[in-house]
């Protein structure tokens, strides 16, 4: 027994060192991330004149200016054009998100279907995938030669020669017809993405259900929707929150989707007001502040969508069971 003791007592213990392992990540996340966060929430109450006045404490001024406005025409601006890009951001995504969801919806019960069958989905799947891996940038510039303002577009240069349009459209600067481009765009870039989301959910059902609904003779449109949409709904929840997530931080799209030195009024987002208050007249106040905002309405909304996932009677039925 004596031995065995001795043995036990001279055992080394190693997971202190798994710490060392995950020490890189925590170490760059506060840097690049958690020190950035604080940082912008402390600018937030500082100057509201420029970059040379951050040693003034101005308290939630910056904040009121956003959400109310003032007296000065400096407030009573800020408050219009931050008013509207929230506006034009929860307009973007929403009109995006939708056609996006449904056609990824659609596509990804199409190849996961078993009884069609499809061939080639391996290499549909890459090919609509594709457009995720492109760069922002890149991909707003040809669209930019697709639907340049001039005769020269490709779009107007086609449109002309049929004898459709007489002169040019200006589809870059016109209000609707930009905002159509941006979410067209926003669709193609991530339909892809979420279709491949959510055909990882519904291939995590158990085919003995389909089987067994099928036996029973439920239809694909029934089986659908009393079967494949609840049990997907998890997923879809978590497609929802972070699609609303990317969406409300929407910035290179519709930045770089202009012609002249200023983003249209009908395309500028939050991000993109917080970038030309930031980068442009170096308002750091007043962009920390909206950076804030945007924060808590993210939090917000993405607490409202994880409530309708969360089941109100689990805590209930768990003490029944206790």
């Amino acid at each position: 027994m004596a031995n065995v003791t001795t043995k036990q007592r001279k055992m080394v213990s190693y997971s202190k060192y798994g710490y060392f392992f995950i020490a890189p990540f925590f170490i760059v996340y506060a840097f690049f991330m958690l020190y950035p966060l604080i940082n912008t929430f402390r600018l937030s109450f500082f100057g509201n004149q420029g970059a040379n006045d951050l040693e003034n404490f101005v308290g939630f001024q910056n904040y009121q200016y956003l959400l109310f406005g003032g007296e000065s025409v400096f407030a009573q601006q800020n408050h219009d054009v931050f008013l509207t890009s929230i506006g034009n951001t929860f307009l973007l995504w929403a009109g995006n998100f939708v056609v996006q969801i449904v056609l990824s919806l659609l596509l990804a019960v199409w190849f996961s279907d078993v009884r069609i069958k499809t061939p080639g989905t391996g290499f549909f799947k890459v090919v609509m995938y594709m457009p995720n891996i492109i760069t922002a940038a890149s991909v707003a510039g040809i669209f930019l030669m697709i639907f340049s303002n001039g005769e020269f577009g490709a779009m107007n240069s086609v449109l002309l020669k049929l004898g459709i349009l007489q002169e040019p459209f200006q589809f870059v600067t016109d209000t609707w017809s930009s905002r159509i481009i941006v979410m067209m765009i926003q669709t193609w870039m991530w339909f892809g993405n979420t279709m491949l989301l959510l055909m990882s959910g519904i291939f995590g059902i158990d085919p003995s259900i389909y089987e067994a609904a099928a036996i029973d003779g439920s239809s694909g449109p029934s089986t659908f929707f009393r079967i494949t949409m609840p049990i997907l709904k998890p997923i879809f929840f978590y497609v929802v929150i972070t699609s609303l997530i990317g969406g409300l931080q929407m910035f290179d799209i519709p930045y770089m989707f202009h012609v002249g030195s200023y983003v249209n009024d009908s395309l500028r987002t939050v991000a993109v007001f917080v970038y030309e208050r930031f980068n442009g007249v170096r308002n750091y106040g007043l962009s920390a502040a909206a950076s804030v905002l945007l924060f808590i309405i993210t939090v917000v909304l993405g607490m409202l969508i994880n409530k309708f996932n969360t089941d109100s009677t689990a805590p209930k039925k768990k003490r029944k069971k206790g």
